[in-house]
């Protein structure tokens, strides 16, 4: 896949941005605040249909514009996925608009409609047509943070790539949040408890395949990534991702004690009907308790996932610069997984990718880079690459919203 086009019109710094991009490394060179990773934060929206940084769709429109009493924001993207093995049609068109208005009375809406080739599709539906991978010097919280950073990242990597996914989380909290005002209503006020026998069936049925999606694919990536974090650290570490699902459905003997031993577990021979069926018959076990409790105690929405480096839990005790190097092999292992699972390599979007970061390992990275299909990195500061790279790449510097590419430089 490679990004060819992109228009923006009231998205962050960008007031107005027309500009093709060629493939390759593209460098955006700028100081703080000029828009560097704004450009970054659309291009991902195209894949995501979410922001890594605002909290509400709202705060991606233009400042300036936000008092009008009817703008539009849009993002507009031309791709191509001219691929030996891909059987898509070439040349897509992806846009999204969002579109805050006023009504007769001055409260403001937002909405938002996303268009494929000119045709309205749902979020759900529209998920995995552009793919992107992004790395974020604060997407370190998936090692270091609380878990629902690491499920954020599962969900957004799995809702590019498998077909329903997205679909099923949105049905998934749904009906939990439907379990969850049953719970509390019994818990309140009493009531038959076999009311639940309905939203467990409908529980146990979406997430499974959720839980059965999270293994395989934790499965397939830990794999890629732990060759990526050997090559980037000369073969001192060792990676090992560590699914922590909140409902198991590995059987454990009731003669074995749960110890907390860092022993690897293999569930990908466990079949969704086998993970829904387990999954429905531990909601029956425990339901006095979540009664009691008023909230679902166990399911993917309460999964968790650990990063080891040599058996070493890096969200616990890794250096910063360790849980930098686990993250840039996990998003570069994500890489390969989309592009075996799609036909089609992702887009690339590094922010700041070499601070913090050895030479050694600056150049290992920037070595992969280099045969990236489309890769777009920002920096403040070009003395932190090669000049070999350099050579070969574009560059882009920006500057309060605008945007000037450089002729390439011969090598």
């Amino acid at each position: 896949m490679r990004l060819t086009h992109l228009s923006l019109t009231h998205f962050r710094n960008f007031s107005r941005l027309d500009i093709d991009i060629p493939g390759g490394p593209v460098l955006l060179v700028g100081g703080n605040a000029q828009g560097k990773t704004s450009l970054l934060e659309a291009i991902y929206y195209l894949a995501a249909f979410t922001s890594f940084h605002a909290s509400h769709d709202r705060q991606l429109i233009s400042f300036w514009a936000q008092n009008e009493p009817l703008v539009v924001s849009r993002i507009v993207a031309e791709f191509d996925y001219s691929t030996a093995n891909s059987s898509r049609e070439a040349r897509q068109r992806l846009e999204v608009r969002l579109i805050s208005e006023q009504d007769e009375f001055g409260n403001s809406r937002l909405r938002k409609e996303i268009l494929l080739n000119g045709v309205s599709r749902k979020v759900s539906d529209a998920m995995g047509a552009f793919n992107a991978v992004l790395f974020l010097p604060h997407m370190l919280r998936i090692v270091e943070g609380a878990p629902e950073e690491r499920r954020r990242y599962l969900n957004l990597s799995l809702s590019q790539v498998i077909p329903g996914y997205a679909s099923d989380l949105t049905e998934y909290n749904r009906v939990l949040s439907q379990r969850n005002a049953l719970l509390k209503q019994l818990n309140e006020r009493n009531g038959d408890a076999g009311q639940l026998m309905f939203w467990d069936e409908q529980l146990a049925a979406i997430g499974a395949r959720i839980i059965y999606f999270r293994i395989q694919v934790i499965h397939e990536i830990e794999k890629l990534a732990a060759q990526v974090l050997h090559d980037l650290t000369r073969g001192q570490e060792v990676l090992r991702l560590n699914y922590l699902p909140a409902f198991d459905p590995m059987p454990v003997s009731p003669l074995q004690y749960a110890l907390p031993l860092d022993a690897p577990i293999d569930r990908s021979g466990q079949t969704a009907d086998q993970i829904r069926r387990g999954f429905q018959e531990r909601l029956e076990r425990i339901r006095a308790e979540e009664i009691q409790r008023g909230s679902t105690s166990i399911g993917p929405h309460r999964d968790d996932l650990r990063f080891l480096s040599n058996g070493i839990d890096l969200g616990v005790y890794g250096s910063r610069g360790q849980c930098r190097t686990a993250v840039l092999a996990l998003k570069l292992a994500e890489i390969t997984w989309m592009t075996n699972k799609t036909n089609h390599a992702p887009v690339l979007l590094l922010d700041e990718v070499l601070a913090e970061l050895d030479p050694a390992r600056r150049d290992d990275l920037l070595g992969r880079l280099m045969v990236s299909e489309q890769a777009m990195l920002t920096t403040t500061d070009l003395d932190l690459f090669k000049p070999s790279f350099i050579s070969g790449a574009h560059i882009w510097q920006i500057s309060a919203g605008q945007v000037q590419a450089q002729p390439v430089m011969d090598a």
